[in-house]
């Protein structure tokens, strides 16, 4: 396994924990620390801008382009702005799920430079 493989898989871990960690009983829902955390009004989602931010730092250290963490960047804007929206953002962020998206953003970028193999990434389900 490449040292970028395994920066990757612990990405994707760190998304998981943060989009995906636990389920809703009855609805289905996963939800993870960012959707919980990001119910504190006024700092919750800022709070969780920072480790959004360390996966963007993390895929500009493994060599992804600018567009790629531009996207991310993107991404990640849409998740703080509009998940500080009292109830319409708590609801957004609990589906939108951003740390997942980018991490796969990068896995296939990543993927295409030859920088990591090819495999089925936990985060393209949901």
């Amino acid at each position: 396994m490449t040292d970028h493989e395994t920066r990757l898989q612990r990405l994707e871990k760190m998304s998981v924990q943060l989009d995906s960690a636990f389920r809703i009983p009855v609805i289905g829902m996963r939800v993870g620390w960012d959707a919980i955390i990001g119910l504190i009004p006024g700092i919750g989602d800022t709070l969780m801008m920072v480790p959004a931010l360390m996966i963007i730092a993390e895929a500009k250290r493994l060599g992804a382009a600018s567009h790629v963490v531009a996207r991310m960047g993107l991404n990640t804007a849409m998740d703080v702005l509009i998940g500080s929206i009292p109830i319409v953002g708590d609801l957004f962020d609990a589906r939108f799920k951003a740390n997942r998206r980018n991490v796969a953003i990068l896995r296939a970028h990543l993927y295409e430079k030859g920088t990591v193999p090819h495999r089925h990434s936990p985060l393209q389900t949901a």
